[in-house]
């Protein structure tokens, strides 16, 4: 024994350092005690190498002069073992993997106090996050390990499906005292659990009753109505075209209508007036957009004022430069409303135009403008316009003249044929004669106004093969008949509202 502790541990004052040097057969351990910091360093050591040393952030009861208990608070492990220590004993460790596991290092430390120049050391092993601790008799060794037992959930709730994981972790450690290093493994198991929701088109399910109910036009109040459009309040509002140049709202429920923009019967150019409306949004914010096709221009109504403001076009200029519009027809918005995409149909093209613009700007080609044509690289009278980014990065473009619907990519050079057969017009379930409006739900299913059939056609998701829905293919006026049907949309509900021009009328089909 060189050097004994001559006073208790609890009355070391400032910047004292004790000190406990042991020599046992040829090994020698230190204890070494800073009261400034309360740090203790304990390490073995013999004539060439030093074996373990750690630095220990702990709580020390003094005893007696020859063993010393450590209550441990944090370990850390400043240097590598080596070599090996007398009279150790060690606990090899065992690990289990499935197809997914973790891992995760610890430090375990020994500390070794002789009272007959022996040395025994003890390991524990913890399982599923519990701890087990065990110490020599002669020598004061102590040894503990923890594990971290965790459980993770993953939830995804896609469009059509959701799906729901889980996954335990059991870990198992072992440690050896004379290298002082712990190690661990992760067992997990995940059990995956999911839901997948049908597109009702493709069960069949998808259907709405064939008898129309008129809300909108009488024998004694026209309404040649385009364009049409229902707001989040299941508000509705139609535009009058060739009739009376006006905008009607109808609120939920309500039997009669009100004029909104436009001078009834009045057709013209300035502010306050419209001239062949063709088509109506309202953003969240209840601003009103019109499409005004003889104007050659897009008319932006600020909260409720019936006072348009050119936001898009040159009023009364038609022209094919970026900064004018030619007869504008339907038009669709982003989910910020941020742009709105414009069926420049004289010049097949849609542009795209900012939302807050001014007359004169310029917009950006977002698809065709390389004349008519019935391939894929351009667009021939393009009409309808449906853009739901949710489901689809892709504009649904309806070719009037080109009996079919094309989906594009905006600012790509060609789109894809999706219905119809491009140049050939029909009346069977793969061809359309004219179509117009146009709408995609969220399965991906398309809407489709088959004008000149006097119909419309639901395609399924993936699918070329049209489904009468509503109207029965001959022009008529009877309940279950359509005649020239040009704009469509639906409420919350998904009943389906149809601008009936040729009638002077909106139908709504009730969904079943």
């Amino acid at each position: 024994m060189i050097d004994n502790i001559s006073e208790s541990l609890w009355n070391v004052t400032q910047n004292q350092c004790i000190c406990e040097m042991i020599n046992s057969n040829g090994i020698i351990s230190t204890l070494n005690y800073f009261s400034i910091n309360q740090t203790c360093q304990l390490f073995y050591t013999n004539s060439s190498s030093i074996l373990v040393e750690f630095n220990l952030n702990s709580s020390l009861i003094f005893m007696n002069q020859s063993a010393i208990s450590i209550a441990l608070n944090q370990i850390r492990s400043t240097s590598s073992p080596s070599t090996t220590s007398p009279s150790s004993t060690t606990s090899p460790s065992s690990s289990s993997t499935t197809s997914s596991s973790s891992s995760k290092t610890t430090s375990s430390t020994t500390s070794s106090s002789t009272t007959s120049s022996s040395t025994t050391s003890s390991s524990s092993t913890t399982s599923s996050s519990s701890t087990t601790s065990s110490s020599t008799t002669s020598s004061s060794t102590t040894s503990s390990s923890s594990t971290t037992s965790s459980s993770t959930t993953t939830t995804s709730s896609p469009t059509t499906s959701s799906s729901t994981t889980s996954s335990s972790t059991t870990s198992s450690s072992s440690s050896s005292s004379s290298s002082s290093t712990t190690s661990s493994s992760s067992t997990t198991t995940t059990t995956t659990s999911s839901t997948t929701t049908t597109n009702p088109c493709i069960s069949g399910n998808l259907l709405w009753n064939k008898t129309g109910i008129t809300v909108l036009g009488s024998a004694s109040s026209l309404v040649p109505a385009s364009g049409v459009f229902i707001d989040s309040n299941d508000t509705l509002y139609a535009v009058d075209e060739a009739g009376y140049f006006v905008v009607w709202k109808l609120l939920k429920n309500a039997t009669n209508a009100t004029i909104v923009a436009g001078n009834y019967g009045s057709a013209g150019s300035n502010s306050s007036q419209l001239n062949d409306p063709n088509d109506v949004y309202v953003d969240r914010s209840g601003n009103m957009y019109v499409t005004d096709a003889s104007n050659n221009r897009i008319q932006k109504y600020i909260n409720g004022s019936n006072i348009g403001t050119t936001i898009a076009g040159i009023n009364s200029s038609a022209g094919s430069a970026l900064n004018q519009l030619s007869y504008p027809r339907y038009f669709t918005f982003d989910l910020t409303e941020t742009y709105m995409y414009v069926a420049d149909t004289p010049n097949n093209r849609i542009v795209r135009h900012l939302t807050n613009s001014t007359s004169g700007t310029n917009g950006t080609l977002a698809a065709g403008g390389v004349g008519a044509n019935n391939t894929n690289t351009s667009l021939n009278r393009p009409w309808g316009i449906h853009y739901l980014p949710s489901v689809s990065n892709d504009l649904f473009i309806t070719n009037y003249l080109g009996h079919s619907v094309i989906r594009w990519t905006p600012g790509a050079l060609s789109g894809v044929f999706v219905a119809g057969v491009p140049g050939v017009s029909g009346s069977d379930s793969t061809h359309l004669n004219s179509p117009v409006g146009i709408k995609i739900d969220n399965y991906m299913n398309m809407y489709v106004v088959d004008y000149g059939n006097h119909r419309i056609q639901c395609f399924c998701a993936n699918s070329n093969i049209g489904i009468t829905i509503a109207g029965n293919g001959s022009a008529g006026s009877g309940a279950t008949q359509l005649n020239n049907p040009r704009g469509i949309a639906f409420d919350s509900a998904m009943n389906m509202y149809i601008g009936d021009s040729g009638n002077n009328r909106v139908e709504k089909f009730m969904k079943l």
